[in-house]
């Protein structure tokens, strides 16, 4: 356990960041989910810009790599514009 001030203090913010990040990991990688699911055309449409708008922010902040980013929002660029 950690005996100096400074070193429980350090513990404490870093347990309320790693909350901070997973929260919206985890709400970003759910809209990825719901996006894929989705088969309408109009709402994919509408959600796509939302969703990169969410994994920007995440790669941003060192949430996910860059490319982790890039290549997802890829990908579902591809789902939507193949969607009829």
């Amino acid at each position: 356990m950690a005996n100096h001030q400074s070193a429980i203090k350090r513990i404490r913010q870093i347990q309320k960041r790693r909350l901070h990040n997973r929260y919206y990991a985890k709400t970003a990688r759910n809209a990825v989910r719901k996006l894929r699911t989705t088969t309408e055309k109009a709402v994919a449409v509408e959600l796509l810009p939302k969703v990169s708008s969410m994994l920007d922010k995440l790669a941003k902040r060192n949430i996910i790599h860059k490319n982790k980013a890039a290549n997802l929002k890829s990908k579902l660029t591809l789902h939507v514009n193949k969607l009829a």
